[in-house]
C-alpha cells in the first residue's frame, strides 16, 4: 500500500501540470461545495442571534388571548389567572437547563413618565422582581441596583436604561434625580444596559421591520410599588434564562404547561405560551435552506465532470505506461497489483484536489464574507466528509482505467509501441 502511495505521487509530480489541472475540477466543486456550506451555517447562526440576541439566552413565558399576548390596560385583570409566587418561580428554575428565572409586569409608556417637562413618548415601564437584571443579563451602569430593602420598604425608587436616561435627561447624570410615572414620584437610584451589545445585521427593509425595537427605552421599578402606578394583582410574565439556545424551545412549553396548569379561566383562548423566538429562526432558516441545497447540488456537477476528467487522464496513463504494465506482469504482477497501483493513484490525486479545494472554499468563504459582511462559520465535519468524498470520486472514475490496466496481455503490452 506504502508502495502504491509512492508510486502515485512520483506519477503525479512528473506530470505536474497535467495532474493539476486533472484535479482542477475536483479543487472547484469541493471549494463551492466548502464555501456554501460556510456561508449556509454563517447565515443560520446569525438569523438565530438576530431573532433571540447573543449571548442572552431567554425566553419569555406570557399570558396569551389566542395568538396575540393579552392587552391589559385595555382587557383588566382576567379572572381565573392567578399571581405567580415565588415557590413557582422556584419550580421553574429547578427545570431541566434553567438557569435563573424572574416575573415581571410590563406596560406600554406612552406619556406616563416625565422629568420635568420632558416625557418618554413610548418605551416601557416594567415592575421587577430582583432576579430580573441578572437573567435578562443587565449590568448597572451608573448607579445601584435594586436593594432588598427597596422591595420590603416599598420605596418609590426607579432604575433607567440607557435609552431612556438620554431621552430624559439630555446627557445629565440622572442618579439621584426625580422622575414622575404616573404621576407619582419616582427617584432615580441607577442606569442600566445590557452586558453584551448586540446589533442585529440588516440587509433589507423587511430585515428592518422584522428586528427593529423601541429606541425610546424602559423604566424599572419594584414590583412591590408596581400597585402604587397600576394595579394590584396582576399576572406576571415568567423570562427564563437558558443554558443553550438550543434547550429554548423545550424549556418554554414545559414552563407554560405548568403555569396553564393552575389556570382557571372560562376563556379557552387565555393561555400562558412561551414567545418562541427559535422556531421563527428556524423557518426563516429552511426557507433560505432549500436555495443553498440547491446551490450545492449545481456545485456537485462539477465534482462529476472532475471525476470523469480523472478518468479519461487515468486512461491516458493506462496507455502511456502499456510496456510498464507488460514488464510487470511478464515478472509475476498479479491483477490485483495492478488494479491497486492504478486505483491508489487516482485516489490520491483525487484526494490532494479535495484537500485543495477545502483550502480554497475556506479562503472563498472568508472573501465572501468580507464583501457581502455576511457571517460565515467554517464546517470541520463538512470539510472531512468533502475530501472523503472527492476520494470516493477517485475510486470510482478510477475503476475502468484501473481495470483496462489489470486485464492487458502482457505479451501485447510489451510489443505495445
Amino acid at each position: 500500500m506504502l508502495e502504491n502511495i509512492r508510486l502515485s505521487f512520483q506519477g503525479i509530480w512528473s506530470h505536474k501540470m497535467r495532474s493539476f489541472l486533472t484535479m482542477l475540477g475536483i479543487i472547484i466543486g469541493i471549494a463551492a461545495i466548502i464555501a456554501i456550506v460556510s456561508t449556509i451555517k454563517g447565515t443560520n447562526e446569525q438569523i438565530k442571534e438576530n431573532l433571540v440576541g447573543a449571548g442572552d439566552n431567554t425566553v419569555t413565558v406570557q399570558l396569551n388571548q389566542g395568538d396575540n399576548a393579552y392587552e391589559m390596560e385595555y382587557n383588566g385583570i382576567p379572572d381565573g389567572v392567578p399571581v405567580i409566587s415565588e415557590e413557582v418561580r422556584q419550580q421553574m428554575v429547578d427545570l431541566d437547563h434553567v438557569k435563573n428565572a424572574s416575573l415581571y409586569t410590563c406596560r406600554e409608556g406612552y406619556n406616563t413618565v416625565y422629568h420635568q417637562n420632558i416625557g418618554l413618548s413610548g418605551g416601557k415601564i416594567y415592575g421587577i422582581d430582583n432576579n430580573y437584571f441578572s437573567t435578562c443579563n443587565y449590568k448597572v451602569k451608573s448607579g445601584r441596583n435594586f436593594a432588598d430593602s427597596d422591595y420590603s420598604k416599598l420605596r418609590k425608587v426607579a432604575i433607567l436604561d440607557t435609552d431612556s436616561a438620554e431621552t430624559l435627561f439630555q446627557g445629565e447624570d440622572p442618579v439621584g434625580k426625580t422622575i414622575e410615572i404616573q404621576q407619582e414620584p419616582y427617584v432615580v437610584v441607577g442606569v442600566v444596559e445590557k452586558s453584551s451589545k448586540f446589533e442585529p445585521v440588516i440587509n433589507s427593509m423587511d430585515d428592518y421591520y422584522m428586528y427593529a425595537q423601541d429606541s425610546s427605552g424602559s423604566v424599572y421599578v419594584p414590583n412591590t410599588t408596581w400597585p402604587v402606578i397600576y394595579s394590584y394583582d396582576e399576572p406576571q410574565t415568567l423570562v427564563l434564562k437558558l443554558d443553550s439556545t438550543d434547550n429554548m424551545t423545550a424549556a418554554g412549553k414545559e414552563a407554560a404547561d405548568i403555569l396553564n396548569a393552575n389556570l382557571t379561566v372560562q376563556d379557552d383562548t387565555l393561555k400562558y405560551k412561551a414567545v418562541n423566538l427559535l422556531e421563527q429562526a428556524k423557518e426563516i432558516q429552511e426557507l433560505s435552506q432549500s436555495t443553498n441545497t440547491m446551490l450545492i447540488w449545481i456545485a456537485g456537477i462539477s465534482l462529476l465532470v472532475g471525476g470523469i476528467g480523472v478518468m479519461n487522464i487515468m486512461l491516458v496513463s493506462v496507455t502511456e505506461r502499456t510496456q510498464e504494465i507488460g514488464l510487470k506482469k511478464a515478472i509475476g504482477a498479479r491483477k490485483g497489483k495492478i488494479l491497486g497501483q492504478f486505483l491508489t493513484e487516482a485516489a490520491v490525486l483525487t484526494s490532494m484536489g479535495g484537500i485543495l479545494g477545502v483550502v480554497v472554499g475556506i479562503i472563498l468563504a472568508e472573501v465572501i464574507s468580507k464583501v457581502m459582511e455576511t457571517k460565515v462559520a467554517i464546517s470541520v465535519p463538512a470539510a472531512i466528509v468533502a475530501v472523503v468524498f472527492s476520494m470516493v470520486i477517485g475510486i470510482i472514475f478510477g475503476l475502468l482505467p484501473s481495470y483496462k490496466a489489470a486485464n492487458l496481455n502482457p505479451i501485447d503490452a510489451l510489443r505495445h509501441e
